[in-house]
């Protein structure tokens, strides 16, 4: 069925269905103006679209019916699309994730466009 699979520290009580994947975002360090002034990530114009696979889903089914399984892993790193319609608020006790400084995104698997090695 499912594959999942614990990241350290992270408790996941959320799974995926389909062809969907559940990604958090990672943290950019501060970057250095050509001037030396650091930009801190809150000024920068755009965020980060790199992230972590937290869980998957088992896949989309073809157009013969048969199961086409995923092929991203828990815990790689991704390159991929974000959007307002993408990202969810994770509740915080139960599902162990949710806080304010992370941002969680439940993306289909075609809307992430490389692994990072």
């Amino acid at each position: 069925m499912a594959k999942e699979k614990k990241t350290k520290g992270t408790k996941n009580n959320i799974q995926p269905l389909a062809d969907r994947v559940l990604v958090r975002r990672e943290d950019v360090a501060d970057t250095k103006s050509p001037g030396g002034i650091i930009i801190p990530d809150t000024a920068q114009k755009e965020k980060s679209k790199i992230g972590v696979v937290l869980a998957v889903g088992s896949g989309r089914f073809g157009d013969e019916g048969t199961l086409i399984p995923m092929t991203v892993k828990v815990g790689a790193k991704v390159i991929f699309n974000s959007g307002w319609d993408n990202e969810v608020d994770l509740p915080a006790g139960k599902a162990g994730m949710g806080d304010k400084e992370t941002e969680y995104f439940l993306i289909r698997e075609s809307d992430i466009l490389a692994v990072i090695k």
